[in-house]
């Protein structure tokens, strides 16, 4: 007797209706690099060309030009991580049929003076992960008293092993390098005080790093729970989305992916091998990393959601959160330019290339002052600081800038993220622009940072105006230039000018969301008073 088989079509159907839409956004990747190379070029040319321009506006030209190049140099990045996500395979499993014979792992939970109730939740669920060989450490760095006793009380609880240290050093990064010589487990895993982990955590990653003994660590994603309380935190989660979904999944296929703070499992043998976690720095995690790809180690990243927390709710909280992560990726960046010049061969061209995104990304504060300064000084002053024609910017810059926002909302709505959600966290990012600025001169003058945890508390009221001088300026500044601009195009008949005009008007409506954002989380019906972690990690760029 003969059984026919007939193929599943629906499966058929669907899987070339997936091909087809992958080829469509190839398509559109190739244009936008292409639009993008032919627009730097002949700003290039054009630039070199223009003989008869005072000086100041030949610096601002200059920079204009270099501002360009790097938004280009970073939407390039997204798009070579969203064909390497696209095209990354599964990550190797070992299997494992006896559990109670799996490797042992010791859980990392370093804190000082962290809420009791935040600390209880957040052992409560390490207990609860799935994984008989595992000990959990808490790494308590508190200097008063009344929190040495809530430690000693969680401890009895929980079944935690209490770690302390004589000598405070290199915060976050020392702790862990004190206690790493005291362990004789394979691996160990980090979370902040406020992550809560699903019982499966461990027993998803173990079995990928026994797969591979070069790989150094596996990281996973964060994700806010308590998105609802504010617009800041639910920013806040769409930019962790942007940058958990695709970005890593594409510095993972390329092995460029970075350590994150919290959320990872790593290697034992690997921290050794590197001399510890870097203590040099306020992002130790990415820092680490440069010393693991120059090492010849591998790094992951699983997508897999398996830990939870809670992101800060008020505007000025959030943007001291910012301060630390800029500054310390901004520093970092020195690192891998020091770092290239000595080993130039020392790590694959991709490897280079994202960790240089990652350490520039934060850069992005300066272009958006620039960017944003260029077409005022237009307006204002007739400068010629752009040299190129209506037309020509057309042809090249509006399909390059509408090709490359389409990638994005593609590649993100693909995962099923809403418009308006999206634009959220895009908002929050540019509204933040002048603390980026900070960072970067911080980091260029050598002004050293302290590791600060970020409070998430939701506030009592609005955030007042005092701390938004300089986006208040700027955005009183580009309200002025439209009414001026309009007045000379209806004057003086200067049409040339609408290119800058448009720009100013783009830059007035994403500098208002700053009336949003500064709003109490109360307007958002967020509970005063509500005991929140003050600890997390960073999305490194």
């Amino acid at each position: 007797m003969s059984v026919n088989i007939q193929p599943d079509n629906t499966n058929i159907e669907m899987a070339m209706r997936s091909r087809k839409r992958i080829g469509i956004i190839m398509v559109i990747m190739a244009l936008t690099v292409v639009f993008a190379c032919a627009y730097i070029a002949l700003r290039i040319i054009l630039q070199t060309q223009a003989t008869d321009v005072p000086l100041v506006g030949k610096i601002i030209s200059i920079a204009l030009l270099m501002t360009e190049a790097f938004v280009v140099f970073q939407s390039i990045s997204y798009a070579i991580n969203f064909i390497s996500a696209l095209r990354a395979p599964e990550p190797a499993r070992a299997e494992i049929t006896d559990w109670t014979m799996a490797p042992s792992v010791a859980i990392l939970v370093p804190a000082r003076h962290e809420p009791y109730e935040v600390l209880e939740r957040t052992f409560l669920c390490l207990k609860n992960i799935d994984y008989p060989n595992k000990i959990i450490y808490f790494l308590d760095d508190s200097s008063e008293e009344r929190y040495n006793r809530e430690a000693e009380e969680l401890a009895t609880t929980y079944g935690l092993r209490i770690f302390r240290r004589q000598k405070r050093h290199g915060a976050k990064a020392g702790i862990i390098n004190d206690i790493v010589k005291t362990l004789d487990t394979k691996y160990l895993v980090v979370f902040d005080a406020d992550q809560n982990p699903m019982p499966g955590f461990l027993k998803n990653l173990v079995p990928i790093m026994e797969a591979d003994p070069k790989l150094a660590f596996v990281q996973t994603p964060q994700f806010y729970t308590n998105t609802e309380a504010s617009a800041i935190v639910k920013g806040a989660n769409i930019q962790h989305c942007m940058f958990y979904e695709f970005i890593c999944e594409g510095k993972s296929a390329g092995n460029a992916m970075i350590f994150c703070g919290t959320n990872a499992i790593l290697r034992l043998e690997a921290i050794r091998a590197v001399g510890g976690l870097d203590e040099g720095s306020v992002t130790e995690d990415f820092a680490t990393t440069i010393d693991w790809h120059l090492a010849g180690w591998k790094s992951l990243y699983n997508g897999q959601v398996g830990t939870f927390g809670s992101g800060p709710e008020a505007l000025d909280i959030y943007m001291k959160q910012q301060w630390r992560w800029a500054r310390g990726n901004i520093g970092v960046l020195f690192k891998v330019f020091r770092t290239f010049i000595r080993h130039p061969f020392g790590m694959t061209v991709r490897q280079w290339w994202e960790h240089f995104a990652t350490g520039s990304y934060y850069s992005i504060g300066l272009c958006y002052c620039i960017l944003m300064l260029c077409p005022i000084t237009q307006v204002f002053f007739n400068l010629p600081v752009f040299h190129m024609n209506g037309l020509m910017y057309v042809c090249l810059f509006a399909p390059y800038f509408i090709l490359s926002l389409t990638i994005f909302f593609l590649s993100m709505y693909r995962r099923n993220y809403a418009f308006g959600d999206l634009m959220l966290g895009i908002l929050l990012g540019f509204v933040c622009f002048p603390i980026y600025v900070k960072a970067l001169f911080a980091a260029l003058l050598g002004i050293k940072s302290s590791f600060n945890v970020t409070e998430k508390r939701s506030g009592s009221g609005d955030v007042p105006y005092r701390a938004f001088i300089p986006q208040l300026v700027m955005w009183a500044v580009n309200f002025t230039a439209i009414i001026w601009g309009l007045q000379r195009i209806a004057v003086e008949q200067t049409p040339q000018l609408g290119v800058s005009l448009m720009w100013t008007f783009y830059h007035f409506i994403m500098l208002s969301a700053i009336f949003y954002f500064r709003l109490s989380p109360t307007r958002w019906g967020a509970p005063d008073n509500v005991v929140q972690p003050t600890g997390e990690a960073a999305p490194n760029g």
